[in-house]
């Protein structure tokens, strides 16, 4: 049995226009250890899902599908079950550190209350713990810090304490939602390989949510491409990258910079704007956009194709494409 398996899940959101489908039929598996990306522009449902997963949708989202862990339901789970999961089972690293702690608390207190919450730790026990999660996540000095607020650390010493509080009731899986958002190139690294030693480490699964393709491409082994809320491209990361399938994960491949290009070059773009939710065709997401389209393409939503060992797409022109690379 996998740790997580999630299987055809669809959310509904209320929107000022009406119903919206913002994740569209995702599915996919987590063993314990493994380590998954998640890849897409912002908007194709990347942070939605593991939000799902947490329980932490809008009160109004529609969900359906499964989401089981460790064999567990958690769609329908009441909210004093999920409080169980949350910080205990699954921890959570924000993309924002500054709002995801609270100004007017120590960082000790903070990091130590999911220890008295979950493994019913005194405030002292906590407190030691949460010493030694900061020494561990290298906050320097960092028992005189104990009594510092969120405001005296940097962004990168911000993010640690974020990820000692996600660490600190050893969970099972770790969700890292773009954790290195508004960090310069060096602090990024240091808090990217502190993630991936700690994971090693422990023995956790990891969920890594990215629009970086380097990201994805050094710390996971499988990856899932998102458009429109929908996986339309999933396999080993490796795999993936080497025989980009499905239109739009080349269209991302095609706009990143390129070493060595000449100084004022354009980058590649993918033609059009990403459409509201409300407005996605019924078929493939990337309709529309893709150079490929075809009228099948807005009304018949594409099944998945097995390129490669593990290495999914969900594009009905595969066969069209393929000719054409053959005839140039």
């Amino acid at each position: 049995m996998a740790l997580l398996e999630v299987d055809d899940l669809h959310i509904r959101l209320q929107t000022q226009r009406g119903p919206a489908e913002a994740v569209r039929g995702v599915s996919f598996a987590l063993e314990a250890g493994e380590t998954l990306g998640l890849v897409g522009e912002s908007g194709c449902g990347k942070s939605i899902t593991v939000m799902a997963l947490l329980g932490l949708l809008p009160d109004s989202a529609k969900v359906s599908g499964s989401i089981r862990f460790e064999g567990r339901e958690l769609i329908g789970l009441p909210e004093r079950a999920l409080c169980d999961i949350r910080g205990n089972r699954i921890g959570m690293i924000f993309q924002e550190p500054m709002t995801a702690l609270n100004p007017v608390h120590t960082i000790g207190t903070q990091v130590g209350e999911p220890l008295r919450l979950h493994r019913g730790l005194s405030s002292s026990a906590a407190r030691a713990q949460a010493l030694a999660l900061l020494e561990r996540v290298g906050i320097p000095d960092a028992a005189a810090k104990l009594d510092a607020y969120p405001h005296q650390f940097s962004g990168g010493q911000r993010q640690r304490i974020v990820i000692a509080m996600a660490l600190a009731c050893e969970p099972k899986l770790l969700i890292a939602d773009e954790p290195t958002t508004a960090l310069d190139v060096t602090i990024q690294k240091q808090i990217l390989d502190l993630i991936r030693g700690l994971v090693q480490e422990r023995g956790m699964a990891l969920i890594l949510i990215s629009h970086d393709l380097g990201v994805i491409a050094q710390n996971v082994a499988r990856m899932l491409v998102m458009y429109g809320g929908s996986v339309v491209e999933s396999g080993p990361t490796a795999a993936v990258f080497a025989n980009r399938a499905h239109p739009y994960t080349r269209g991302l491949f095609a706009a990143r910079p390129a070493l060595g290009a000449p100084r004022g070059a354009r980058l590649a773009t993918i033609r059009g704007s990403v459409p509201e939710l409300v407005d996605l065709p019924r078929g493939c997401p990337f309709a529309g956009r893709c150079a490929y389209t075809a009228p099948e393409c807005f009304t018949q939503a594409p099944a998945p194709t097995l390129v490669a060992r593990g290495h999914e797409v969900r594009c009905l022109r595969l066969d069209e494409i393929a000719r054409e690379e053959m005839a140039a």
